[in-house]
């Protein structure tokens, strides 16, 4: 994870040099460009300010959901993207541009507070209790209440960690595939 939000602080960095060359990859609703922005977009961010409120909160949820392997990480992950991307894309403002590692970290906070109960795993339980006691004011971010917050991509976010929690269950022996 430390890898991860390094690139993020590198990538900004090119932008900041570049005089803002990579926000052009963020996602512009409902344009057939913006689809193909849905996954960049989450890698970069409109300032260091932006990027520095995103990188404990991805650091430390991701290294905890991270703890069941980097591959299933990844593919939990990439689903989050995507939903929240699409939701974006769908319902966001015309004209807007959105960016930023807000909607993974929302997916991540969902998926880690919902993956216990779903494999009814009492130490996952505990740990997404502790998650939501821990992070749950982070769900005023899915309120559409302050200008330039992309309250579309933290909600969506939230949906694909919630089917992120569904999709990656563990199957225990025996257990039919639905």
């Amino acid at each position: 994870m430390a890898g991860w939000v390094a690139l993020l602080w590198a990538l900004e960095a090119v932008d900041a040099v570049s005089h803002g060359a990579l926000d052009h990859f963020g996602i512009v609703p409902r344009q057939a460009r913006g689809l193909l922005d849905i996954i960049p977009a989450a890698f970069v961010h409109f300032g260091f300010g932006h990027v520095a409120a995103n990188s404990l909160p991805l650091l430390v949820l991701g290294f905890l959901a991270a703890l069941r392997g980097i591959g299933r990480f990844l593919a939990i992950s990439l689903l989050i993207i995507v939903v929240s991307g699409l939701g974006v894309w769908l319902v966001a403002p015309s004209g807007t541009n959105t960016a930023g590692a807000s909607g993974l970290i929302f997916g991540l906070f969902a998926y880690l507070v919902v993956r216990g109960f779903v494999d009814r795993r009492p130490l996952d339980i505990a740990l997404g209790v502790a998650v939501a006691v821990l992070y749950g004011s982070i769900l005023w971010g899915v309120l559409p209440n302050a200008t330039g917050v992309s309250w579309q991509g933290h909600l969506f976010g939230l949906v694909g960690g919630v089917l992120a929690a569904f999709a990656f269950r563990e199957r225990r022996v025996g257990e039919l595939i639905p």
